[in-house]
């Protein structure tokens, strides 16, 4: 078929070779105009354009949808469907309109739970069992349209959402090509989304990353595991900021009952066991800024933590 893709970030990308190696035609790549990153704000290419350009795919990157001149362009490749995959602007209707099938879209959740920017994140935060990929119609709501595919993977105690991303971008790249199969044949059978356990995954804030050893061990265990690989949880000790990487509950035994949140109860170079306001956590994986990832036993070579230490503790 003749395809119109849009996407943006690394997720599109498997996708995006996907479809190709499928042997369908893609007319035409949107993703995200060129942007200034990193300490030298220089022009950075997303995910997407880099793979388009070695594919050697036309691409385009305008900034919105809804300039005439754009969706004259649109029109002009006579797209019969339109696949999304994080593209990161707001489609409107008559973008919408223009493929003969629609547009149909990968989304990292079970649908209708975690609708929106954050799906995989905040599976993780919610300590969900399960999350997987929906291939979805699109029509004018977030993520609300009727679903022609699905299928679902578990969350392992040691998932990150970088090791959730790459499987779940793996999973949306092959279900697309059979969503892609069924419109083909005329066979797709939509099924509309039910209301009931339908949640909304915020954009992440930034504020989120500070850690609040008020919580509980378990739900700050999550939170590191949500922001890796980015942005990373993020804890202060003694005025030195440090990015948590890995960290678990602490088994029974490491008693922190009566201990303040944030205090560091235990020290070895398997972990800094830490007191939370409920359990305590055994931090394993630790980074200084403008450092790398170390272990503690790394990490206490050039910055020494002693038992009675304390976190600061920062509200989210």
């Amino acid at each position: 078929m003749r395809v119109l893709f849009a996407g943006t970030p690394e997720f599109a990308v498997t996708a995006l070779r996907a479809v190709r190696a499928a042997g369908h035609h893609i007319m035409l790549v949107l993703t995200q105009p060129d942007r200034p990153a990193g300490r030298g704000l220089s022009q950075t290419v997303s995910p997407v354009k880099r793979a388009a350009q070695e594919l050697g795919l036309s691409v385009f990157q305008p900034a919105t949808l809804r300039d005439a001149a754009v969706l004259a362009r649109l029109r002009a490749v006579a797209p019969e469907v339109m696949v999304v995959a994080a593209y990161g602007l707001i489609l409107p209707q008559a973008v919408l309109e223009i493929p003969r099938l629609g547009a149909i879209n990968i989304h990292a959740s079970l649908l209708p739970r975690w609708r929106g920017a954050a799906p995989i994140q905040r599976a993780l935060l919610a300590g969900d069992a399960r999350t997987g990929i929906s291939i979805l119609q699109m029509d004018a709501g977030l993520d609300t349209g009727p679903v022609l595919l699905a299928a679902e993977t578990p969350i392992g105690a040691d998932d990150t959402a970088g090791t959730l991303h790459d499987r779940l971008a793996a999973l949306g790249a092959r279900l697309v090509v059979e969503a892609l199969e069924l419109l083909a044949a005329g066979t797709a059978k939509p099924e509309p989304q039910r209301a009931a356990g339908a949640t909304y995954a915020a954009k992440l804030d930034k504020a989120e990353t500070r850690i609040d050893w008020r919580r509980p061990a378990v739900e700050i265990a999550r939170q590191v595991r949500a922001f890796d690989p980015v942005p990373g949880a993020i804890a202060r000790l003694r005025g030195t900021e440090l990015k948590i990487w890995r960290a678990r509950p602490a088994r029974t035994g490491n008693d922190a009952t009566g201990v303040s949140p944030g205090t560091v109860v235990a020290v070895g170079d398997d972990g800094l066991v830490v007191a939370c306001g409920h359990g305590a956590l055994v931090l394993a994986e630790l980074q200084r800024a403008g450092g790398k990832r170390l272990s503690v036993a790394e990490l206490r070579r050039g910055f020494a933590v002693a038992a009675g230490d304390r976190f600061e503790v920062a509200t989210t």
